[in-house]
């Protein structure tokens, strides 16, 4: 019967799944050929809750959480990229780095991999691959903060200044220090106009995992929200097949750093503006990661993200 079963029910393409979870203090297990979890609750009856892993695009797995082999054997059967994180989707030690179980029961596509090592292993290409980074990156905040009702409502647009500057900085830079410093820049002046919108004294820390008062609050969310994009990079970078350890802009000594520059393209966009709304609205940490997850989904972000790694392909080969 499980035979017949698993014929008949086939995996989503990794672009088009639906779901992501965030789960804690659950048992991830193997059950009636379903993957399934039930939680702490101390009942003498216990509920089990399914997981569509078909469907799934990651699972982030937080504090007081396991998972049995079996379970991780059928997760990467259905190509679902499973992350260890702290409490509330974000490590406890924020510097840290990410622990993804990578699906490795499939071949994976090699063409795309072979592009970026060559690419990757000259200095030149791989500036240039940072800098196409960049502007989508400086691009997609342009296009998504103008029909953002929320930003719209609270008067904040992206300062046209700093865009251009940002803009000239990338065409200007020589190496990836430069690059980084621009990017420092341009990072501030976006939380500046947020904060500004949101009537908020903001400074980011990263890490300090605290509710004493909306910037906190808000630093909180988006460290919840980058894990939560960083899932959704994984998952790109794994289905296509190129290595987390080859980054073009971020983390040279990290083995995850390409996950951190595929994630950076959304973050912006899409984490940020959320993070500062729900934290200033009084939301949950709950609230806020349905919404960013719907947001996640209403645009096709994985979709989006498994075209622009493809298509940067196309351009450096």
């Amino acid at each position: 019967m499980s035979q017949i079963r698993q014929e008949r029910s086939r995996a989503l393409m990794l672009s088009k799944r639906a779901c992501v979870f965030y789960l804690e203090k659950v048992k991830v297990i193997l059950k009636d050929d379903r993957i399934v979890y039930l939680t702490d609750n101390l009942q003498p009856i216990e509920y089990f809750y399914n997981i569509p892993e078909k469907n799934t695009a990651f699972l982030l797995l937080g504090k007081g959480s396991s998972l049995t082999d079996a379970a991780a054997r059928r997760l990467a059967e259905s190509n679902v990229m499973v992350g260890f994180c702290g409490s509330g989707g974000s490590p406890l030690f924020s510097s840290l780095d990410l622990t993804f179980l990578a699906p490795q029961s499939e071949y994976r596509p090699t063409e795309y991999m072979q592009i970026w090592m060559k690419a990757w292993l000259e200095d030149d290409a791989r500036l240039l691959m940072a800098k196409i980074l960049l502007l989508e990156r400086v691009a997609l905040v342009a296009h998504t903060w103008k029909k953002n009702i929320d930003l719209i409502q609270h008067g904040i647009y992206v300062n046209e200044n700093a865009l251009n500057t940002f803009k000239q900085d990338i065409d200007q830079a020589d190496n990836q220090q430069e690059l980084l410093a621009a990017e420092g820049r341009w990072a501030k002046s976006l939380y500046k106009e947020l904060a500004k919108g949101f009537s908020l004294e903001f400074t980011r820390e990263e890490g300090k995992n605290s509710h004493d008062n909306v910037t906190d609050i808000a630093n909180n969310y988006l460290d919840h929200g980058n894990y939560i994009a960083y899932g959704y990079a994984a998952v790109a970078l794994n289905g296509m097949g190129i290595s987390f350890a080859l980054p073009i802009l971020h983390g040279k000594t990290r083995r995850g750093g390409l996950v951190f520059d595929v994630a950076d393209l959304v973050k912006d966009a899409f984490v940020m503006p959320l993070a500062f709304s729900c934290a200033s609205k009084g939301q949950n940490q709950k609230e806020f990661r349905m919404q960013l997850i719907e947001t996640c989904q209403d645009n096709d972000l994985l979709d989006y993200m498994f075209g622009f790694i493809s298509d940067l392909c196309n351009k450096i080969k």
